[in-house]
């Protein structure tokens, strides 16, 4: 199992709810960051899944999020 599929998975279980990349890589126990956006920016534009600035269903704070629609 790769870092992006264990991305995949929790923005599909979070669905549509956004998700920060800050918080999928607290969620996941994950410590370098731009694995996090590596793998979000990949999963943009396919199978539903989309990034753009909006309010974070975890911590609320309003920065560029992934979601699946």
């Amino acid at each position: 199992m790769t870092i992006r599929d264990d991305v995949e998975k929790l923005v599909v279980r979070l669905a549509p709810r956004p998700v920060c990349d800050e918080c999928v890589a607290h969620t996941l126990g994950l410590s370098m960051l731009h694995h996090v956006d590596q793998a979000t920016r990949e999963l943009a534009g396919s199978n539903g899944f989309e990034r753009r600035k909006d309010t974070c269903s975890l911590c609320g704070e309003t920065r560029p999020v992934t979601a699946r629609n």
